[in-house]
């Protein structure tokens, strides 16, 4: 009778040790209770009922998924390849084991075929212009059909872009004729801005008597000092003008003078 007890004690022994499950923090146990969901345990030690319990482990970490290189054709009809990485997570082990038989590839495909999907539906420059936007759209589409397994997808990220050869060509004539366009437009405002300056100085110069001269002498003082051998002395427009009236003022009188006055004829 003792070895008998002592059989029984042991094999009640060994079936308790069968059933102690140790589970991570990271990690939970979906138990089921003759084939039905009874439980979801974890972390720590759990007790499992062998032969009456069944357990499936979930891990709760957040999953960094590669979405393979896609095929696109975006709305202004550029033939695209584009890669992705999308981050999820399993919030609720029960829907991602009840739900759902793989949850990561059925992640994957729903992130692929969204990925397409989306893509499709901008432009090329919107795709490269505007990638958060499209990466926070694609987040809120696949979370909104992985919300039923359990899953929550925390964001997707478009990592690469393969534009064909001659769209990169077209693309690099297109940004050097758009550099060309801004520094021509930049060299027509400095050239607006300068004219005003000089047309300012020239009324301060012509309101002030002699700036005109001390301005010719710095310019001369300035020339003289980078050791040039020609030097050019401006002469002021208002010499010329006098000299000019003086000379018209002369040779009208010489013409005065060489014509004999008229004699008046008499009846």
């Amino acid at each position: 009778m003792f070895g008998l007890l002592e059989m029984a004690g042991v094999a009640a022994l060994g079936y308790v040790l069968s059933g102690l499950k140790i589970v991570k923090e990271y990690d939970r146990l979906v138990v089921f209770t003759l084939g039905k969901v009874t439980n979801t345990a974890g972390p720590g030690l759990q007790i499992i009922l062998p032969g009456f319990q069944a357990v499936k482990k979930v891990d709760l970490r957040i999953v960094t998924m590669a979405i393979p290189m896609q095929d696109v054709i975006t709305r202004d009809n550029v033939s695209i390849r584009t890669a992705a990485v999308c981050f999820f997570q399993v919030v609720d082990p029960y829907k991602a084991v009840t739900k759902i038989e793989d949850h990561y590839n059925a992640t994957n495909q729903i992130a692929q075929t969204t990925l397409r999907s989306i893509l499709g539906q901008h432009e090329l420059d919107e795709l490269l212009g505007e990638r958060d936007a499209i990466n926070a759209k694609l987040q809120v589409v696949i979370d909104r059909q992985t919300e039923g397994w359990g899953i929550k997808v925390l964001s997707v990220e478009v990592k690469d872009v393969e534009i064909p050869d001659n769209m990169q060509r077209a693309m690099a004539r297109q940004a050097e004729a758009e550099r060309e366009r801004r520094a021509k437009i930049v060299a027509a405002e400095g050239e607006h801005q300068a004219a005003e300056k000089l047309a300012e100085a020239a009324k301060l110069i012509s309101a002030q008597p002699g700036a005109m001269q001390l301005r010719q002498l710095q310019t001369m003082v300035e020339v003289s000092a980078e050791k040039n051998s020609t030097l050019i002395f401006p002469i002021p427009i208002e010499l010329l003008e006098g000299a000019r009236n003086l000379f018209q003022k002369s040779e009208a009188e010489q013409v005065k003078l060489k014509v004999p006055p008229v004699k008046e004829l008499g009846h």
